[in-house]
Formats: C-alpha cells, structure tokens, sequence
C-alpha cells in the first residue's frame, strides 16, 4: 500500500488487506453483511452497547473496493431497495399556525420501533430538502407531535470526522479527536412540515431534544456526549432557529466532502454551529483517557438498526 489508509477511524495495513480477501474468498456465497460482521469480530470491532459496528466495516469495506484493493461478491439486494420501499406518505396538511403556548400538546418522542422509524424516514423523504438516506453509525432520530400530528422531525448521528473550524474552537490534537469525537452529535436532519407555521416552534423543538439528547444517547450506546453540532447551507438558510435556541457560530466549511482519503469540492458552503451540553465540555473532549460507559446504559435492540 502507498499510503496509510485510516476509515470509519480505523487504519488499514497491509495485513488487514490479506486478511480481508481471505474472509471474502472464504465467505463469498453468505453476502456482504456476513462478511462484514466476520471481519467486525475479527477485529473486535464493536459498539460501547456490544453491537458490531457492521454499518462501519461495510463502509470501509466499499471504500476498499472503490480503490480497486478487494472485489466483494454480488448484493445480495439491492443497494436501493431501502429508497425503493419508502413510500409517500398521507398526512393531515390542516394548516397549524399560531404561537407555541397555544399548543400545550406539543410533546417530542424519541423513536424507537421500527414501524416509527419507518414514519421518520417516509415524511423526511417527502418533505425535506435532501430526501432520505441511509445513516452509517450511530443515530437517534426524533417526532414533534401536537394532538398526534407530527409537525417537526430530528435525525442526529454521528460527529463529522474532519472539521477545522469546529476543532480549532475545541483546541484538540488529532490523536485526542480520534479518541473521543464520538463525545459529539451531528443534527443531520431537522424539518418542520411545511403546513405548520407555528411561531417560535423550531427553537422550541431544538430545545426539547437539546435537554434529553444526552440522557436519551447514553441509554441508547453506553456513552455520554458533551457537544452538539449542525451544519446550515448559506445559500438556503440562515440558521435562525439555532442562533434562536443559542447555538454558537464558529465559521463556514470550505465545501469539500470527504470519500475515503481524499476530498472532493462540491460548492455548497455550510455555516457551523455547536452547542455544549455541559460547562466542562472542553475539558471532557480534550481528556486523555477513554469514554467510560453510561451505568445507566440499556442495550439497543439490534433490529432497528438502519440497513444498508
């Protein structure tokens, strides 16, 4: 190999590469998912809840085979099979309007069975502006209900990997991020359904699950976080609800998307805001030793882990 290759956060030698093919040529008929939780307990390679971060190894294992450095058998099913079955979906479009005090229903439910999940992904793919798809790693994803109608959507997932203006405001070195960026949420995804023109509710919604996000992830993975993020297109948005729910802008992204180890420049810049959730983030981010599990920490049932 020419150079190290680090993916999904872990480094690849020459020996993993061997190892790879073996477990491939070895496994071939079973599919790509067995081969790649094979290679997760080959590794131990598994999540803070005992999971085996299969969504990571197949990531990292596509990433191989766009280099040309391993061949994996044919899908099983089809890579879009997932986008095929989510369907448009019916909802009550009754205009909800008025101010968040007159709606003392409004309630924020953090999803857990598949049939809400399925909900989530249907009216995110309708509705909002960068359709539905498929998050690698780890996730929590949320509905906003008022009288039973959804009116707002959260999807949160893991921190982006590389990101200069957010680790230049932490002042972490890159073996210490490495170590412990799982201590940061993305907010991948926020919608309030276009028929609800309710004042104040998108802050509002930001600030509910702002004050059980914490608890809610270390239920979900055995580890607590310290710092929010988001990332709002310039030419679309202007991030009011965040500076409304008092995120902190840090700067813009220089509009380059990482794939595997190289970067590519799309164009779309992006402003960055974070929000802490405690007073001793920096302190808890930038510590040498690793996250400890949550004791409050319930394991996650492996069905409703998103398919790739």
């Amino acid at each position: 190999m020419r150079n190290k290759r680090i993916i999904r956060g872990r480094e690849i030698s020459d020996a993993d590469i061997v190892i790879i093919r073996t477990v491939i040529k070895t496994h071939f008929p079973q599919g790509r998912k067995y081969i790649s939780r094979m290679l997760c307990h080959h590794w131990k390679w598994y999540q803070p809840n005992g999971n085996t971060k299969d969504m990571s190894c197949r990531y990292l294992l596509l990433s191989l085979e766009r280099e040309g450095l391993i061949q994996l058998p044919p899908r099983l099913n089809s890579a879009h099979n997932e986008k095929k079955k989510i369907e448009e979906i019916a909802l009550d479009i009754l205009p909800l309007t008025g101010m968040v005090k007159y709606h003392p229903s409004l309630e924020l439910k953090c999803l857990s069975t598949p049939q809400e999940h399925k909900l989530w992904n249907r009216i995110i793919h309708s509705y909002h502006y960068q359709g539905y798809q498929i998050i690698v790693g780890k996730y929590l994803k949320y509905i906003a209900y008022i009288d039973d109608r959804p009116v707002a959507l959260l999807g949160w997932g893991s921190a982006a990997w590389s990101l200069e203006a957010r680790d230049t405001w932490i002042g972490w070195s890159k073996e210490i991020k490495d170590k412990n960026l799982c201590g940061i949420v993305n907010n991948i995804r926020f919608l309030i359904l276009p028929w609800v023109k309710i004042k104040f509710l998108a802050s509002h919604v930001l600030g509910l699950s702002i004050r059980r996000i914490r608890e809610d992830w270390a239920k979900r993975y055995g580890h607590t976080i310290y710092l929010l993020e988001t990332f709002v297109e310039q030419d679309k948005f202007h991030g009011t609800c965040y500076k409304a729910a008092n995120w902190t802008y840090l700067g813009q992204t220089k509009g380059n998307a990482k794939r595997g180890n190289t970067h590519t420049y799309h164009g779309k810049i992006k402003k960055v805001f974070v929000y802490p959730l405690c007073n001793e983030f920096r302190e808890k981010l930038t510590r040498q030793n690793d996250f400890v599990a949550c004791p409050a920490y319930r394991p996650f049932g492996r069905g409703l882990v998103e398919k790739m």
